[in-house]
C-alpha cells in the first residue's frame, strides 16, 4: 500500500498595521471596555492615544494603533462599532492618506565627545533639548514612529536611559473630518 500525500496550498495573509481613530462618549469605563475588546480575543494594540476632543458633547478620540490580517481588523471594526459608547470607527489606513506623528522624550547620558555626537544627532533629527543637566540631556523629538525608532537606535550606544513615547496621533489629509 502506497502513502498518498496531498500538498494543500496554505493561503496565509498578511498582518498589516492599521491606524483606527475610534470616537467614543467621555465617561467612565469607556477606554477599558475597548482594551478588553482586544484583549479578551487576543489581538495587539501597538500604540494607544486617547483625549477629549469635543468638551460640550463630551466626546473623545481613541487613536488604535494594531495589526492584523484584513479578516481580522474588519472583525475589529464591526466589533467597536457595535459598541454602545462608540459613534464613529474610521480605519485610516484603508480611508486614504493620513498623516500621523508621536512624541516621545529621551534621557540620554552624556559627557564630552559623546554628548557633543549626541547634540549633532538631534540636531539632524530637529529633536530639542527641553532638559539638560551636566550628566545627561532630555530630548523631545516629534515624527513618525519610524523616525522616532531610528533617533532611539542612535541614541543607545551614545547612552540611552530612558524612553517615554506618547504613541501614535493620526489624522485623515484634506477636508475629510472623523
Amino acid at each position: 500500500m502506497s502513502d498518498i500525500v496531498y500538498d494543500i496550498p496554505v493561503i496565509k495573509e498578511d498582518k498589516k498595521r492599521h491606524t483606527l481613530a475610534v470616537i467614543v462618549d467621555n465617561e467612565f469605563g469607556v477606554l477599558a471596555r475597548v482594551i478588553g475588546l482586544f484583549s479578551g480575543r487576543g489581538y495587539n494594540i501597538e500604540s494607544l492615544t486617547v483625549a477629549e476632543v469635543d468638551h460640550t458633547k463630551k466626546l473623545s478620540r481613541i487613536s488604535i494603533v494594531t495589526s492584523g490580517t484584513d479578516m481580522v481588523i474588519e472583525q475589529i471594526k464591526r466589533l467597536l462599532e457595535r459598541m454602545v459608547p462608540v459613534h464613529k470607527v474610521h480605519d485610516l489606513t484603508v480611508e486614504g492618506r493620513h498623516v500621523e506623528r508621536e512624541l516621545a522624550l529621551i534621557k540620554v547620558k552624556g559627557a564630552g565627545q559623546k554628548r557633543i555626537e549626541a547634540m549633532r544627532i538631534a540636531e539632524i533629527f530637529r529633536a530639542r533639548s527641553v532638559d539638560a543637566t551636566s550628566k545627561s540631556f532630555i530630548f523631545e523629538i516629534t515624527g513618525t514612529s519610524e523616525k522616532v525608532d531610528a533617533f532611539i537606535e542612535l541614541m543607545r550606544p551614545l547612552g540611552l536611559i530612558e524612553i517615554c513615547r506618547t504613541g501614535a496621533a493620526a489624522m485623515a489629509r484634506g477636508e475629510k473630518s472623523v
